[in-house]
């Protein structure tokens, strides 16, 4: 368990104990980060979580790609209600978490159409099978031929 805690803190994720809420998706940020108001906010609340999608990383804005991941996750979710499973606290204060529209995940739509990667530290996986098809058939962010990864364009700048 000592080990676990220790490679959470290693990669800047806090464990917390996992919460699924039900709310609106009112802003999207950009192609992995919303701000998410719970329906157990009051109506007239202001406040939001910021929420980072999980499991993937989206190209930034500034980065070829980035536009049109932020657009394809409007797209799908902006307004909508969702239900959103937290898994985690990143280091800068945001709910990790999958959004879901009934059944279907957002995280895993946004890989599955190539506007994201899979962001996994391991090998294989449901959303790692999704990227490999999504470069395949070529589309979204991998019909460029050397698409930079998110995690590499960050270091860059």
């Amino acid at each position: 368990m000592r080990w676990l805690l220790a490679l959470a803190l290693l990669l800047g994720v806090s464990l917390s104990r996992a919460e699924t809420l039900s709310g609106v998706v009112a802003v999207v940020v950009d192609g992995d980060t919303v701000l998410f108001k719970p329906d157990t906010y009051r109506a007239a609340s202001r406040a939001f979580l910021r929420v980072r999608l999980a499991g993937i990383d989206a190209p930034e804005a500034d980065q070829p790609h980035g536009v049109a991941a932020t657009r394809a996750l409007k797209d799908m979710a902006l307004q909508q209600a969702v239900t959103l499973n937290v898994v985690g606290i990143d280091r800068y204060g945001r709910k990790l978490g999958h959004l879901f529209i009934g059944a279907r995940s957002i995280n895993a739509e946004l890989v599955r159409r190539g506007h994201a990667w899979a962001w996994s530290r391991g090998v294989g996986g449901p959303l790692r099978a999704l990227e490999d098809e999504a470069r395949r058939a070529g589309i979204g962010l991998w019909q460029d031929p050397a698409p930079v990864a998110p995690w590499a364009w960050r270091r860059r700048t």
